[in-house]
């Protein structure tokens, strides 16, 4: 698959993601389109997890595909405010994201969803 056509199709597919989370939280922000896995650039994937990370600004719940790859965010907001949007995401019917770290941007984030601290 060429670069633009992964964009293309990573877009809409991270667009529906955003919708998701602006239906539930009144903000969402698209975040990645593409995913780069050995070498080789490709859309986001489908499938759809959520789970709520840390930023430096305060906590964001997201939707991630099947590798962790993060699709669309939440603005930051206070700890238990993303707890609660994570909530309601998993209320739609889309699961927890199974693993620990997700990828947003160029970094890789612990999950805290699950985390007591």
């Amino acid at each position: 698959m060429q670069y633009f056509q992964a964009v293309q199709q990573g877009k809409q597919r991270a667009t529906k993601s955003q919708m998701k989370i602006f239906e539930v939280a009144g903000f969402g922000m698209l975040t990645l389109t593409t995913k780069k896995i050995d070498g080789v650039f490709q859309p986001v994937g489908e499938e759809e997890f959520t789970a709520v990370i840390s930023s430096q600004d305060g906590y964001v719940a997201v939707i991630v595909d099947g590798d962790g790859f993060t699709k669309a965010q939440s603005k930051a907001l206070e700890k238990a405010e993303a707890l609660e949007v994570y909530r309601k995401l998993r209320d739609t019917g889309i699961s927890e994201y199974p693993k620990d770290q997700i990828q947003i941007w160029s970094e890789a984030r612990p999950t805290i969803q699950n985390s007591s601290a």
